[in-house]
C-alpha cells in the first residue's frame, strides 16, 4: 500500500511582520525570578522553558552531547524566531547559543511570557 501526499504541510506563523526580540540577550535580571531560577537550577529551567514553548520536556537535556556548540539551545532559538517572526540569523542564533547559553533561555523565557495571549471570554465581550 502506497501513500500520496497531494498537499505539503505548510509553517504557521502567529506574526506576520518581522519584529525583534521582546528583551535583549543580557536582560535576564530584569525577571529576577526567572534570573534566580536560572542560575540556580539551569537545567530544570531549561526543560520547564522547552515545555511551555510546547516541547519536549527533557529535550534541553541533550545538549550535554554537544562539545562546543550547544544543538538544542541553538535549534529551539532558531524554532521560536521562526514560530513568533523575530528577525536574526542562523549566525547570530550559532554565537548567542555559544557563549551565552542561560542567558539564550532567559530570553526564550521571557519571549513566551510576552506572546502568550490570555484568551477571556469576559474581556472580549466588555469591550463591546
Amino acid at each position: 500500500m502506497s501513500w500520496v501526499v497531494s498537499t505539503q504541510p505548510q509553517t504557521v506563523s502567529t506574526f506576520n511582520a518581522a519584529a525583534d526580540w521582546s528583551s535583549g540577550i543580557c536582560d535576564c535580571c530584569q525577571d529576577m525570578n526567572q534570573c534566580c531560577f536560572a542560575f540556580w537550577c539551569f537545567p530544570c529551567f531549561a526543560c520547564k522553558t522547552s515545555k511551555d514553548f510546547g516541547q519536549c520536556l527533557c529535550l534541553p537535556l541533550l545538549d550535554v552531547f554537544g562539545c562546543f556548540i550547544h544543538p538544542i539551545t541553538m535549534s529551539m532559538r532558531v524554532s521560536m524566531r521562526h514560530v513568533y517572526g523575530i528577525r536574526g540569523s542562523l549566525c547570530d542564533d550559532c554565537l548567542c547559543s555559544t557563549f551565552c547559553v542561560s542567558c539564550v533561555w532567559c530570553q526564550m523565557a521571557t519571549e513566551i511570557k510576552k506572546r502568550q495571549i490570555p484568551t477571556m471570554l469576559s474581556d472580549i465581550i466588555s469591550s463591546r
